[in-house]
Order: structure tokens, then C-alpha cells, then sequence
């Protein structure tokens, strides 16, 4: 599906509030009174870094053979099993252009605004673990930054704003938004940045990681067992958030 479209179903649904780089992106349309709503995205695509594929299927070749579903999201309109049918579409339409493994991550996580609003319940892929995925422990544990809206300020983000990359007005301008002051011609922009984010209330919390799965997508059972996991597999699944912050 086009990207913009994408991009707005995501940014409007999605808890994150955020939109990944994608290189492919899939809709589910539901049909009310003939005439077809945008109910469902899934994006696919490459991770900050290459590390978190070749780390989870070292043998596939990251972006290539190996993609990270970085969104999945649905409106609450959609009938039961929605999930699991669309996204085994996602995964049919990914075979047949040479993807063998997907990875896909789930935030325990639940986090609220400053005024107490729960804006992430906290997920355990549910969605993941009722269509086989292979459950391999916590990603990497970290510091997350949390703004106003209870939304995280990504260290790419951050990373923009502190060397002046591209895409930094757009970061800055969110900060703004929430109370932080205009920089100022020749500001240190880092300073800038810890600066604003003082002034606005964001909060930090430590994370442990989040849930890690992987899809092996080849069709015969023989070649999915044939593709190698860079993490051992677990025999239990997540059954709870993480306790809140």
C-alpha cells in the first residue's frame, strides 16, 4: 500500500505515535455497505540497527531475507481472528518475494501521561504466540525517555536533534510543542536538548527489553526447521506486563 497512507493509519493508531522506514507495507480493508475502510497496517522493514536481524537469524541475509515487522495495529472494528488472518497474508505476500524469517518485537511496558492517562497497556504478543512464533527471550534493556504524552523520544530522535540531522526541526518542533523554549542562533544543540527536556517534565524509566519473536515463513516444514536462530528458543510464553513505572 502507498506509503503516506500507511504512515497516516499508523501515526493515528498506533500508541507509539511514531512511523518506522519501511519497505513493505500492507492494508486490511474491511467492506461495509460495498464500500471498502482502511481497517489494518502492517509494516515491515529495516531496524536502527542491522544487529537485530543477524543477530536473530545470522544465517538470512538482513533486509533481504529477514525483515522486522516494526507495526502491526487494527482498529477495534475488526471481527475476531482479524490478527491472525491478516497478518498470514502479510507473511504469503513476503514469501513470494524471498523473505524466510521475520522478526517482531513486543513493548510489556504500560506507560502513562503526566496526568495519569494510560497511552501503552502493555503487550505481550498475544497476537504473535497464537500464530506459532517462536518466542526468544528480551531484546536489549534500556533507558527510555518518556515525554508529556507519555510517547518516547527515540534515541535516533535525539540523535537528530544533537548533530543536526535531517528530520531534526520536525524532532524539535514536537519538544516545542510540549513547553520546551525556541532554540536560540547558535545554541549547542545538545545543551538544547537537555535543556528542553528538563523544562518539559520528560521522565526516564529503566526498561528490560522488550519481547522478542520470530517468524520462520518458509512453507515446508523441513526448510523452516533448516533456518537457524541466533537465540535459543523458549518453551513458555509471557503471560503478564511488565509492573507499571
Amino acid at each position: 500500500m502507498p506509503e503516506r497512507l500507511a504512515k497516516d493509519f499508523v501515526l493515528a493508531h498506533h500508541y507509539s505515535a511514531s512511523y518506522p522506514s519501511a519497505t513493505r507495507r500492507f492494508g486490511l480493508y474491511r467492506v461495509d455497505a460495498g464500500e471498502p475502510q482502511l481497517s489494518g497496517v502492517a509494516v515491515f522493514g529495516t531496524p536502527a540497527g542491522a544487529s537485530v536481524l543477524t543477530r536473530a537469524l545470522p544465517e538470512l541475509r538482513p533486509n533481504v531475507e529477514a525483515l522486522v515487522c516494526s507495526r502491526f495495529v487494527l482498529t477495534d472494528a475488526c471481527p475476531g481472528n482479524s490478527e491472525s488472518w491478516f497478518l498470514a497474508r502479510c507473511f504469503s505476500e513476503l514469501r513470494a518475494t524471498g523473505v524466510k524469517g521475520v522478526v517482531s518485537f513486543a513493548d510489556p511496558v504500560p506507560r502513562r501521561s503526566t496526568d495519569g492517562t494510560l497511552t501503552a497497556i502493555g503487550h505481550m504478543g498475544r497476537i504473535y504466540q497464537a500464530t506459532n512464533a517462536v518466542y526468544t527471550g528480551r531484546g536489549a534493556a534500556r533507558t527510555l525517555v518518556l515525554l508529556p504524552d507519555g510517547t518516547i523520544l527515540h534515541d535516533r530522535a535525539a540523535q537528530k536533534i544533537r548533530k543536526q540531522e535531517q528530520g531534526h526541526r520536525y524532532c524539535e518542533e514536537k519538544l516545542i510543542r510540549f513547553g520546551a523554549t525556541v532554540p536560540r542562533a547558535g545554541v549547542n544543540p545538545a545543551e538544547w536538548l537537555r535543556d528542553a527536556l528538563a523544562d518539559i517534565g520528560a521522565r526516564r524509566i529503566r526498561h528490560r527489553g522488550p519481547h522478542r519473536y520470530v517468524f520462520r515463513l518458509p512453507g515446508n516444514r523441513r526448510e523452516r526447521e533448516g533456518i537457524r536462530l541466533g537465540h535459543p528458543p523458549l518453551t513458555a510464553y509471557p503471560k503478564a506486563p511488565d509492573p507499571a513505572d
